[in-house]
């Protein structure tokens, strides 16, 4: 399967733009690929504001997310590979979302092998043990 954290970037940040906010990138600025300028780098972090009014050429792609800023009043180009991005929020109310890790390559290449012993069939039920604990049960209330 493909990564979600492109899908989710790009509802956030539209969610966050409906509703009048700015919308800030906390970025892992040590990933590879990233391509921010040191200067704006904190503590091996990023934040960037990635309002429509602060950037131009925004691009929220599958793989990465790019656009041009000014930093200390000169444009310069921004390239943030997904995997790099670790949340996204709104400056005004912080409210937002921490990014998952991925783990789409990993379920890619890597076959998922049963437990060993493990026969593929459902183990069989029999009475719980003494003391044991049922899982929830759902009840209809009139």
């Amino acid at each position: 399967m493909t990564s979600n954290r492109p899908y989710l970037l790009r509802a956030m940040y539209e969610w966050i733009n409906d509703n009048g906010m700015t919308p800030y990138l906390l970025v892992d600025a040590a990933y590879p690929g990233v391509l921010v300028p040191p200067q704006a780098v904190k503590d091996g972090r990023v934040v960037l504001n990635i309002a429509a009014r602060a950037v131009s050429q925004l691009s929220l792609g599958d793989a990465e997310v790019g656009f041009l800023a000014r930093f200390g009043g000169v444009s310069q180009p921004v390239r943030v590979p997904i995997g790099a991005v670790q949340a996204i929020y709104a400056q005004e109310s912080g409210q937002g979302m921490a990014l998952p890790e991925d783990a789409a390559g990993t379920l890619a290449t890597a076959p998922v092998q049963p437990p060993v012993g493990d026969t593929g069939e459902p183990p069989e039920k029999g009475p719980p043990a003494p003391g044991a604990r049922r899982g929830p049960k759902l009840r209809v209330v009139k």
